[in-house]
């Protein structure tokens, strides 16, 4: 009986131990990465912009070679939407709508996860010109997460902050290489 006692007190402070870091643990999460690209800020935004083109960079969209898109709308525009459906759990099912964009300047999609799990979140991204031949792209990640699943905030950039980071590299190399 004794044992059975010290296994449940154990399990109970993991528990209470968990919920503590989720009381003191921010309920927002914001990841960003940047990469540099050697051509002109009109060239990368205006593929950037058209979400067709993350067909070609975007890990999540390449880690399944089945997965069914649906486009909506005129792509580099606002109301844009993107819809997937994967049997992949590591893609899974949502949509990304272009919410806001300054022409040259910067983008906003919303993306709205159902499976593996539901979330709302937004990713923006901006251009800046370096030179005339080279421009730097800024993308931030960001959302909630409600308590107590907020701990996975303090994960967030390992969790997906390398793939972010390979998608600008692989959007780099389909830019440089046009």
């Amino acid at each position: 009986m004794t044992i059975l006692l010290y296994i449940l007190s154990v399990i109970g402070a993991i528990i209470a131990l968990f919920l503590l870091l989720a009381l003191v643990t921010k309920k927002d999460f914001r990841i960003e990465k940047q990469i540099v690209i050697d051509k002109p800020k009109a060239e990368v935004f205006n593929y950037l912009k058209l979400i067709k083109n993350q067909e070609k960079y975007s890990v999540w969209v390449m880690k399944d070679p089945d997965v069914k898109i649906v486009y909506s709308g005129t792509d580099g525009t606002v109301g844009f939407i993107s819809s997937w459906t994967s049997d992949d759990k590591n893609v899974g099912i949502g949509a990304q709508e272009i919410i806001k964009l300054a022409e040259g300047e910067s983008m906003d999609v919303e993306v709205r996860f159902k499976k593996p799990f539901e979330a709302t979140n937004y990713a923006h991204t901006d251009v800046t010109a370096i030179s005339a031949t080279q421009t730097k792209v800024s993308n931030v990640f960001t959302g909630k997460q409600k308590f107590p699943l907020n701990v996975m905030n303090l994960f967030m950039d390992k969790l997906i902050g390398k793939d972010m980071l390979q998608n600008l590299v692989n959007m780099k190399n389909n830019v440089e290489g046009q």
